[in-house]
């Protein structure tokens, strides 16, 4: 199978803002600090993506471009997410792209290589989440029918999309399966990220 652009990486990201941002994870660590992590796993991801090599952009949301450009510095090319639910801001991304959140304290710069090379030779690549969902989805061409009517945040997520990109006869590369920091029990696993 060839392919004719190298996929980009679409970054989704929110504004470090204190109430705004990882608010499943304020009960334990407050508004400002759950920003605060947020801030760091944003920047922390940036910096794998770097290390990969990996061309990327952010989707951003919660802030101006300006304020974005003024954290993340004017190199990083910026995208509104826009309005709606989780599905319908994914399917805004432009194939070829893999789409990746922000909140991966353990991703290594080889997993998004291995997603790179993997839609050279598949339809899809998927990451697998230990909670059910998936951290990073690959395409080569639009999948729109992944993301409208997903019980997003459910256990099922991962489950269902596979079922959705079988009914299509679209291959699918695993990578292996990351642990994210999304609620409070997630922090005993990433005793580093918070001081």
């Amino acid at each position: 199978m060839t392919q004719a652009r190298q996929p980009k990486i679409a970054l989704f990201a929110r504004y470090p803002t204190p109430g705004q941002a990882k608010t499943r994870l304020i009960p334990a660590l407050g508004e400002e600090g759950a920003a605060q992590l947020h801030r760091k796993l944003v920047e922390r991801t940036i910096a794998t993506i770097r290390e990969a090599g990996v061309p990327f952009a952010v989707w951003f949301t919660g802030a101006s471009r300006e304020g974005f450009a003024a954290w993340l510095g004017d190199d990083v090319e910026l995208f509104e997410q826009g309005e709606g639910d989780l599905g319908e801001r994914l399917a805004r991304v432009p194939a070829p792209a893999i789409l990746l959140g922000a909140d991966l304290p353990d991703l290594p710069a080889l997993y998004l290589r291995q997603a790179v090379s993997g839609l050279a030779a598949s339809h899809t690549v998927i990451g697998p989440a230990f909670d059910g969902g998936y951290y990073l989805l690959g395409f080569n061409k639009p999948v729109p029918f992944v993301f409208s009517d997903m019980p997003w945040g459910e256990n099922t997520v991962m489950e269902e999309t596979l079922a959705r990109l079988a009914d299509h006869e679209l291959s699918t590369l695993m990578l292996k399966p990351l642990g994210d920091c999304d609620r409070p029990e997630d922090l005993v696993h990433f005793p580093g990220l918070v001081p």
